[in-house]
């Protein structure tokens, strides 16, 4: 479990708090305002945002002060932060080991995934020579072979068409399904939270709201989330 106790960030003016807990293996939205500090909030969870106050706690153990890399946890932002000068294969194989030294274990592990997300056969290709959905399959297959039991998504199919994305938010339930890890995903489109989401987690006026049954919330907005729907 995921939990979320007191915590609070600052930014200059900008102020988010959050008091909730996330159950193992649920897909979660993460959906409001822009600038409303969804991304915020994600980065907290990852490490790259300083926390004020309260704790972050997987399992109930705090994670709230780790370094990134400790925590157990796999961020994919929106610009999928794929290195141009190496291959697909090497990005992929960043997940694994920073310095990309890798063993017979590692590459086996890095082929497994590329497969996984539809990838065989391009491991030696550089980004620019993908397609922007291939792209955002090389950025989730460095994801999967993380094995991490906390998956955070920022927006990252955004710039996708939409048939390109439906087909990726149904590759990451599957992948998810699988794995039986858990998942936050920070999105704009109420399409995106009906096809994926178990539970929606509203962020507004400096609050994240504890998560909410996705068909339920969609269905009957409160007033805030019906504003900001339209």
């Amino acid at each position: 479990m995921l939990r979320l106790e007191g915590l609070s960030i600052h930014q200059g003016s900008f102020d988010l708090a959050a008091d909730l807990s996330v159950e193992q293996g649920r897909k979660v939205a993460v959906i409001g305002p822009s600038g409303s500090g969804k991304s915020t909030l994600l980065g907290a969870l990852g490490g790259f945002v300083p926390v004020a106050a309260g704790q972050v706690l997987w399992q109930e153990i705090a994670i709230t002060h780790a370094a990134p890399g400790a925590r157990p946890i796999a961020m994919l932002f929106q610009d999928n932060n794929l290195f141009p000068h190496l291959s697909v294969a090497q990005n992929v194989g960043l997940g694994l080991r920073a310095n990309l030294r890798l063993d017979a274990q590692d590459r086996a592990r890095v082929a497994a995934a590329l497969d996984r997300v539809g990838l065989e056969g391009m491991a030696d290709r550089k980004p620019s020579a993908l397609s922007g959905g291939q792209q955002s399959r090389a950025a989730l297959a460095r994801v999967l072979v993380q094995d991490k039991p906390l998956v955070l998504l920022d927006e990252p199919f955004a710039a996708l068409g939409p048939a390109l994305r439906q087909d990726m938010l149904d590759l990451v339930s599957a992948l998810i399904r699988e794995t039986g890890a858990t998942l936050l995903m920070v999105t704009h489109a109420p399409e995106d939270v009906l096809r994926i989401a178990d539970e929606v987690i509203f962020v507004d006026a400096g609050r994240a709201e504890a998560p909410t049954p996705a068909a339920e919330i969609m269905q009957n907005p409160p007033p805030a989330l019906r504003a900001y729907l339209g």
